[in-house]
C-alpha cells in the first residue's frame, strides 16, 4: 500500500523522538474506505528528566484533528508505558509494532520488532475474544447495522486463532482470508469500500452471522488451549535493556 506523503510531514512535527510511527486501524486491516480515517501509531521517547519525578508528563500524546488536509488519529507512548503494554496481552500493540504499513522506523524499532515474539503468549488470545465480543454487541444493537464492526468481529477473530496457531501477527483480513477462505468476507469489504464507515448492512442475516461469531469463537477457544505458545512474556529483561539505551542516547 502507498502511504500518503503527508503522514511523513505530520509524524515529524511530533514533539520527541521517535522509535517509530505506523499506520493501524483500517488500512492495516485492509478494508480503507474513502473516508476512513489514517489512525498513526508509535513510540515516542521522554528524556529522563521527564520520568524521573512524582509527575511524569506526555506518558501518552493523543491527537485527533485534520492536518494538512487529513483527518487524523495519533497516538504515541513513551518507550515505558509501551513496553509495559507489550509485556501483557495486548494485542493492539504488537499489531501497531509490527504493521508493514511503516511512516518511520529506527534502528531501535528493527530491534523491538525483533523482541517481539518474545513477548506473544497463548493468553493473548482473550484479548482478541474480548474485542471481538464488543464488536459483535455493536454490530447486533444497531440500527441500521453497519459492515465496519461486522469486519472487525471476523478480523480480530482470525487475527487471534492464527496467532494462536502460528505465532505471526497478521492484522489484515484480505491476508488472513487467503487462509481460512470465508466466502462473505470480500463481499463484506467490497461493501465497506463502496459504502464508507457507515455502510449500511440492511439484508444482513443477523442468525447466520451470529452463527459465525460463535463458530470462530469456538476456534479461538481450541486454538488457545492446543497452542504451543508460552505461558508469559521472555522479553522481559531484554526490554528492559534496550529502554535504558533508548533514555540514555536521547539524554544528550
Amino acid at each position: 500500500m502507498q502511504l500518503d506523503p503527508r503522514l511523513h510531514s505530520i509524524v515529524a512535527a511530533q514533539p520527541y523522538p521517535l522509535v517509530f510511527a505506523t499506520v493501524s486501524g483500517a488500512h492495516l486491516y485492509g478494508f480503507p474506505s474513502a473516508d476512513s480515517d489514517y489512525d498513526l501509531r508509535g513510540v515516542h521517547i521522554l528524556p529522563p528528566a521527564a520520568v524521573m519525578g512524582l509527575d511524569v508528563k506526555d506518558e501518552t500524546i493523543e491527537r485527533s484533528s485534520i492536518v494538512e488536509g487529513l483527518e487524523l488519529d495519533l497516538v504515541t507512548h513513551d518507550a515505558r508505558k509501551f513496553f509495559m503494554l507489550l509485556l501483557k496481552k495486548n494485542g493492539y500493540v504488537l499489531e501497531q509494532l509490527l504493521s508493514p504499513l511503516v511512516v518511520q522506523s529506527s534502528p531501535a524499532h528493527e530491534e523491538l520488532k525483533s523482541l517481539s515474539a518474545g513477548c506473544i503468549t497463548r493468553y493473548h488470545a482473550y484479548h482478541y475474544l474480548g474485542f471481538a465480543e464488543t464488536q459483535w454487541r455493536l454490530f447486533e444493537k444497531e440500527t441500521p447495522r453497519r459492515a465496519k464492526p461486522l469486519l472487525y468481529v471476523y478480523r480480530v477473530l482470525l487475527t487471534g486463532i492464527h496467532l494462536m496457531r502460528t505465532g505471526e501477527v497478521q492484522a489484515n483480513l484480505v491476508r488472513l482470508n487467503e487462509i481460512f477462505n470465508l466466502p462473505y468476507v470480500p463481499d463484506l469489504i467490497a461493501r465497506k469500500l463502496a459504502g464508507g464507515e457507515h455502510s449500511a448492512l440492511d439484508d444482513a442475516d443477523l442468525e447466520f452471522h451470529r452463527g459465525e461469531y460463535l463458530r470462530l469463537r469456538g476456534a479461538l477457544e481450541l486454538a488457545q488451549e492446543a497452542s504451543n505458545l508460552p505461558e508469559a512474556p521472555s522479553a522481559r529483561s531484554a526490554l528492559n535493556d534496550l529502554l535504558l539505551r533508548l533514555r540514555l542516547e536521547f539524554s544528550r
